[in-house]
């Protein structure tokens, strides 16, 4: 595929399966009841098949700089079964020396023998759903998991040998109190974690939490509300020693950013394996079928699993560079706007909503209150914008 090796590839590993659905959940997941025979054995064959035929149809990719597990719930795998993903992804592709290997993991289904297996087997960065340190919350969301399980596994993964942890949250969960959002973010901090991802609870069609809010059994979410949060997290976090680096992600120091996250918001290559998986290389993406049974069946008969893909042209592409890279602390060029843009960029900084400095350096940077609208901000530099030539 043309263009591989101009930056950097990475891995997605999609593990479907879940103990239980959560209720704000709609991610391609699956609990034991609604695999229909479907087995993890069979997920793991097709997934080492995948990964074959990746590494047949770019043969000459450079070696990995980052590897992700993601889900659904990874640590829900034997550990012995990641290990061996990891392996067949080094043999097919190279590891780079200094790479990435990140698996998400719920604090419920995790061990402290798992842990030590993984980190022995190369993973180095772990990544813990606490969502919430009140209880309540906890529940709406239908987490298993306690406040306490997150302090403890948290210490566990220390004790293993991981140095850069990362813990996720959730912000604006009907009847969370703007109390008690602070009292989730200051357990957070004290964790000492490397990173902490803070993301607005997102109410989509068809989950059981949207249901719920239709049924007026509990209120929906509130903009305002997800507002005060999402400055009162930037607040704690600032003044714990995190910096902001996207919009939903802090780190403690610039090299325990999420390189493999940060490769998707430049727009860099990776393979996505498993059902429901999503890849971008060489400017194609594509995404594979999601039943892990239908996944399972499609590569046992030596088939791709792809769904179906797409060519982006040069106007998808730069939309969606304008899209992600705002979002970045270090910002967008200008020079990838268009003329009318570049304009549009003097009244967004007049509303408070992109730096002043960083534009008259040729950078669009948004200002706390443009992280808060990032989303009209693209509107505003993308709504009638022709692709001028890419010189960031």
């Amino acid at each position: 595929m043309r263009e591989v090796g101009s930056v950097s590839f990475g891995a997605y590993v999609h593990v479907p399966f879940c103990a239980t659905r959560c209720g704000y959940c709609d991610f391609n997941t699956y609990t034991a009841g609604e695999l229909q025979g479907t087995t993890q054995r069979q997920y793991i064959g097709a997934v080492l098949a995948e990964i074959d035929l990746a590494r047949r149809v770019i043969p000459h990719a450079p070696p990995l700089s980052t590897v992700f597990f993601g889900g659904g719930t990874p640590t829900l795998l034997a550990a012995a079964d990641q290990a061996l993903l990891l392996k067949a992804l080094t043999e097919a592709f190279g590891l780079a020396g200094d790479a990435e290997v990140t698996t998400e993991a719920n604090p419920e289904s995790v061990t402290a023998e798992q842990l030590t297996f993984l980190r022995t087997a190369g993973v180095n960065r772990i990544s813990f759903g606490m969502q919430s340190a009140v209880p309540h919350v906890l529940a709406t969301l239908d987490r298993a998991h306690t406040p306490g399980r997150v302090v403890e596994a948290v210490g566990q993964a220390r004790a293993a040998g991981f140095d850069s942890v990362s813990v996720d949250l959730i912000y604006g969960t009907p009847g969370e109190a703007l109390d008690e959002w602070r009292t989730s973010v200051e357990v957070a901090i004290s964790l000492e974690p490397e990173h902490v991802s803070a993301y607005a609870l997102i109410v989509e069609e068809g989950t059981a939490l949207a249901r719920r809010i239709t049924r007026e059994e509990i209120a929906g979410t509130d903009d305002d509300d997800q507002a005060a949060k999402y400055e009162l997290a930037d607040e704690l976090l600032s003044a714990a020693g995190y910096d902001w680096y996207e919009v939903s992600n802090w780190a403690s120091a610039p090299e325990h950013r999420s390189r493999h996250n940060l490769a998707y918001w430049k727009g860099h290559h990776w393979w996505g394996f498993g059902p429901g998986a999503h890849s971008h290389v060489g400017g194609t993406r594509w995404w594979n079928v999601k039943h892990p049974r239908a996944y399972a069946e499609r590569l046992a008969a030596g088939h791709s699993p792809t769904l179906a893909r797409e060519v982006l042209d040069a106007q998808t592409r730069h939309l969606a560079r304008v899209l992600l890279e705002v979002r970045l602390s270090g910002g967008l060029a200008t020079s990838v706007l268009s003329p009318q843009a570049r304009i549009d960029c003097e009244a967004l900084v007049r509303e408070g909503l992109i730096d002043s400095d960083a534009l008259a350096s040729g950078r669009v940077v948004l200002t706390l209150r443009g992280r808060l609208l990032a989303d009209l901000v693209v509107r505003r530099l993308t709504t009638g914008s022709t692709t001028q030539p890419d010189a960031g």
